[in-house]
């Protein structure tokens, strides 16, 4: 299995062709719109969305994503806002604020995270929803001197390792998905903050926002905190 392979394999594995199922619960918050996602990054979710024919905008601090989201379909239409999405720094207000893929994570600081929540509030309309998907971090108990390696895949040709370090006072996580192939070696970092439900759904009450539904996966069961793998995620709504 070629490199390219290897990340494509591991890209369905981490949406897990979820993207039907997203788009129906992020249709209905939306109502008549407009939506803001944050973290938009090549538009997996936001194209799909906006060709149910609600508005959809963007905020991502990345340029290389946005121009890839540019070259693809409907890419060129969408009024994306390069910056700290803790900022949401854009005018107006929105039926649906929302960010996929555990992309709130990567605001690495809890002031960060709780400016987030509050300038959402400050941009959602009054019968708004501001919707995350996230990780449970449940690794955090399979941790061993606060830090765990794990063969992610295994093939004749080519192997994936996963290697995490943890500091559990920060709530940080530094993470390499080391891709070892006959051609190399190919690093992956990730640097990000995890939040336990119970701390976003108190970051949203300091915003004035309330904790409407939650869901195992983006609706498939409510979620009840249960015991959870962590390629599961689960999907939280809040509301004034």
């Amino acid at each position: 299995m070629t490199f390219d392979e290897t990340s494509a394999r591991m890209m369905r594995d981490a949406t897990k062709g979820d993207e039907e199922q997203a788009i129906a619960l992020l249709r209905e918050w939306a109502g008549e719109g407009p939506a803001l996602e944050l973290g938009i990054g090549t538009g997996r979710l936001a194209l799909r969305l906006a060709a149910t024919g609600i508005r959809v905008d963007g905020i991502d601090i990345s340029t290389h994503v946005v121009e890839q989201m540019r070259t693809k379909p409907g890419g060129d239409k969408l009024d994306v806002t390069i910056g700290d999405f803790a900022d949401v720094p854009v005018e107006g207000t929105y039926r649906l604020i929302y960010s996929g893929g555990n992309s709130f994570f990567n605001l690495l600081t809890q002031n960060d995270e709780v400016r987030c929540f509050q300038n959402v509030a400050a941009h959602l309309k009054d019968d708004g929803a501001f919707v995350l998907e996230t990780l449970v971090p449940d690794f955090v108990w399979r941790m061993e001197e606060g830090q765990y390696c794990q063969a992610q895949i295994v093939n004749v040709d080519s192997v994936v390792i996963d290697m995490l370090r943890h500091d559990p006072v920060t709530q940080t996580i530094e993470e390499n998905h080391v891709w070892m192939t006959e051609k190399g070696i190919r690093m992956n970092p990730v640097v990000q903050r995890y939040c336990w439900p119970a701390e976003m759904d108190l970051m949203a009450r300091m915003a004035g926002l309330r904790l409407r539904e939650r869901w195992l996966g983006w609706g498939t069961a409510p979620w009840r905190g249960r015991p959870m793998s962590n390629s599961e995620r689960i999907v939280s709504v809040w509301t004034r």
